[in-house]
């Protein structure tokens, strides 16, 4: 079964700039293609991951059903003046990585990932989408990603086309930008290879000390948050066996 979305729509004449002052991406401003962003606190963490399309003269918006509600009241409180109306809609979403139909838009995170569809039902081909998360690393809304937790950048949204550096100002940038000219990220999200299994959330320890946690796994493999400097050697995520493949 597909993941749960919910997809809302914002319409009115001052759609783009709202969205473009709040979001990490450029909001797109012609049909046919999906944009993926996020909302953050302004302290630069994460709040919700999205999808963006234009359609007709409205900006659909594609979350997760756990997180719409509460996107839609923090999106809400930023209105203002703005000429910007936010309604949920009776979409549904499709996905798959097989034929795509008509009207399908490409998935922007990783060409693996294959197409999303809105229309009337919802729908999914049985494609494996923990295994293409895990060999990618490609976070999801709560699992890797947390809200007032996490940092876009240490979860890879420059590598998934999540976040725009020329687009100008959004919430949460000025900390994004700082972490962007940084040397070196010294934690984030990797893949790494498993032998066992652990539930989701997993410390990983490496010499009796905390490095990390363990999160998605599939086919011998995991999505790990970790500490780079400590992450070496022999690691373990409870009953599982962890190792670095970079």
């Amino acid at each position: 079964m597909p993941a749960e979305r919910k997809v809302l729509r914002i319409s009115g004449e001052d759609r783009f700039e709202f969205l473009q002052g709040l979001v990490t991406n450029a909001v797109p401003q012609e049909p046919g293609r999906l944009v993926y962003a996020a909302l953050l606190t302004p302290q630069g963490k994460y709040l919700a991951d999205f999808f963006l399309s234009k359609t007709g003269e409205a900006i659909l918006l594609d979350a997760a059903a756990g997180q719409a509600e509460a996107l839609a009241r923090r999106l809400a409180l930023y209105k203002l003046r703005a000429k910007v109306t936010l309604e949920p809609t009776d979409l549904a979403v499709s996905r798959g990585t097989g034929p795509a139909p008509d009207g399908a838009l490409s998935d922007p995170r990783h060409s693996d990932l294959g197409w999303r569809h809105y229309g009337a039902t919802s729908g999914d081909d049985g494609t494996d989408w923990d295994a293409i998360r895990v060999a990618h690393c490609i976070p999801e809304a709560g699992i890797e990603l947390i809200p007032d937790d996490t940092f876009i950048l240490e979860a890879g949204f420059e590598r998934l086309n999540g976040v725009d550096f020329r687009k100008g100002c959004y919430v949460g940038q000025e900390v994004t930008a700082r972490m962007k000219h940084k040397t070196e990220l010294r934690k984030g999200f990797e893949t790494v290879a498993v032998e066992g299994a652990a539930p989701v959330g997993t410390e990983i320890v490496a010499g009796g000390k905390p490095v990390g946690r363990l999160f998605t796994q599939s086919a011998g493999h995991g999505i790990a948050y970790l500490r780079f400097d400590r992450a070496q050697g022999a690691m373990q995520a409870g009953p599982a066996r962890v190792a670095r493949v970079v």
